[in-house]
């Protein structure tokens, strides 16, 4: 198993690309700590986890909440042990017009997707340098490299989940903690079906050169890869799992 014995942390975990990494996370012998505003559906996961034999303990923490999320680290540290692995998934894609966005609706935006990033990286972070051990994966998407529009203030947290990963990988380097990106694609998911039609899911595979939707578990396994021992050489790094979509 790639992560035996490890302890991981997880956003945005109840449902989507984080219930995938959870999963596929415990399969592979982490203990996971699940973070989601979402307690009913991240209790479910996390009964189901347990269920297969493995650890989970599932939280409801909203990620704007700095002092839950550092309220449910020290809870991991007493009840799994120290973390490993930080995945910080959670976020929100409202579509909105720049010229019809708020003020308010541009700092929902900032708050969940990137500023949440601050308070659980900050968190986790002096147990991993005072270890020196440590792998930190952060999910931005490919809207950053594709500038995709009508949803300007997702493209630009997006783009501040990259700039900061990079940041970071400088500065804890030297503790021997990596910090690397996830840049998904178009994910097939319970809650796309609020906002993706069939004529988007025909353009989608227009695009991608793997001519299949892609799924949480496609994510799951990236981040996997860049939470083990196979990817020692790597940090500061922007991995695009996108069916073939976006190429650098």
């Amino acid at each position: 198993m790639l992560l035996q014995s490890k302890v991981a942390v997880i956003t945005g975990s109840a449902t989507g690309i984080g219930q995938g990494i959870a999963q596929l996370f415990s399969e592979q012998g982490a203990a996971v700590l699940m973070l989601d505003r979402n307690e009913e559906q991240n209790r479910t996961t996390a009964e189901k986890i347990r269920a297969s034999g493995a650890r989970a303990l599932a939280l409801a923490v909203d990620v704007r909440d700095r002092a839950s999320i550092r309220r449910a680290v020290e809870r991991a540290q007493n009840e799994l042990g120290p973390v490993d692995i930080l995945i910080n998934n959670a976020g929100i894609f409202p579509r909105q017009p720049f010229l019809t966005m708020t003020p308010e609706q541009w700092d929902e935006m900032q708050d969940v997707n990137v500023k949440s990033i601050f308070h659980t990286t900050q968190a986790v972070l002096p147990q991993m340098v005072a270890r020196k051990s440590g792998k930190i994966v952060n999910i931005s998407s490919v809207t950053f490299h594709l500038g995709t529009g009508k949803m300007p203030h997702y493209v630009a947290s997006k783009g501040a989940v990259i700039g900061l990963t990079r940041a970071l990988s400088r500065d804890f380097g030297e503790y021997n903690i990596h910090i690397n990106c996830v840049t998904p694609g178009a994910i097939r998911t319970e809650s796309e079906k609020h906002f993706v039609s069939a004529d988007d899911e025909r353009e989608f595979l227009a695009h991608q050169s793997i001519k299949r939707r892609l799924e949480p578990l496609d994510i799951a396994r990236a981040c996997l890869f860049l939470s083990c021992e196979l990817s020692d050489g790597m940090t500061g790094q922007s991995l695009n799992v996108d069916g073939g979509w976006y190429m650098h």
